[in-house]
């Protein structure tokens, strides 16, 4: 299919313990397509975050392939620098916690990803300002974290994960940190920029309000994908 950006074909992830080898992702397989917008769901421990990260291609599977693209690139061919530059030019990565550089505004750590993709300052700070007015923060501009409200710098989070206009945007318990109302706040901007601008959207997450606003919610237990 065309409009498939990422398949994942029966990944495995094993970790060492000693002399024991814990299973914890166990044989996923799964299509995510333009404009998609999914939730992983499960209990602590079921695996989410460790697929999270090899579908971000963050961390290698033990077995299985990651394919990205019409094309089907094979992600794990890619040498260590070429897979950095794939993830900074292709994926978005938004966390629970937001990892913002307290010394600098936020819209210098909204810019970062954009200069070390080697666009001009200028081109980089025009990008970043549009991207933090769409986000409510045009008054927040040149405020540091620490000036900041934990929603308003979990907006900003976003909007340094999207300056390079990704194809998906991947998502790690990113409200868990935020009351219901910023919660909400978070997830609007998730929608807007799924509609407006066609980036996928895959967040793991335990809070059901919030995996009720997505298009499709996979269930994950025991390492593997239950039902959607």
């Amino acid at each position: 299919m065309d409009d498939v950006i990422l398949r994942a074909k029966n990944l495995h992830r094993e970790f060492k313990k000693g002399k024991e080898r814990i299973s914890v992702v166990k044989g996923v397989t799964l299509d995510l397509v333009a404009g998609d917008c999914v939730a992983i769901m499960g209990s602590s421990g079921a695996g989410k975050s460790t697929l999270l990260h090899m579908l971000g291609a963050l961390d290698r599977p033990t077995h299985g392939d990651l394919y990205f693209g019409p094309k089907n690139l094979n992600v794990w061919k890619m040498s260590d620098e070429e897979l950095s530059d794939f993830r900074n030019r292709n994926l978005g990565f938004v966390f629970q916690f937001h990892y913002l550089l307290p010394e600098f505004s936020a819209l210098e750590n909204v810019m970062m990803p954009a200069l070390i993709s080697g666009m001009n300052r200028d081109e980089a700070a025009k990008r970043a300002s549009e991207l933090l007015r769409y986000t409510g923060l045009g008054e927040r501009l040149h405020h540091k974290p620490g000036e900041l409200s934990g929603g308003e710098q979990q907006r900003v989070a976003i909007a340094r994960a999207v300056i390079l206009k990704p194809k998906l945007l991947l998502g790690d318990e990113m409200t868990g940190n935020l009351d219901s109302e910023n919660s909400r706040r978070v997830i609007d901007l998730l929608l807007d920029l799924n509609r407006e601008f066609g980036i996928a959207i895959l967040i793991v997450t335990h809070d059901q309000e919030v995996a009720n606003r997505m298009k499709r919610v996979l269930v994950m237990k025991d390492g593997k994908i239950m039902s959607s």
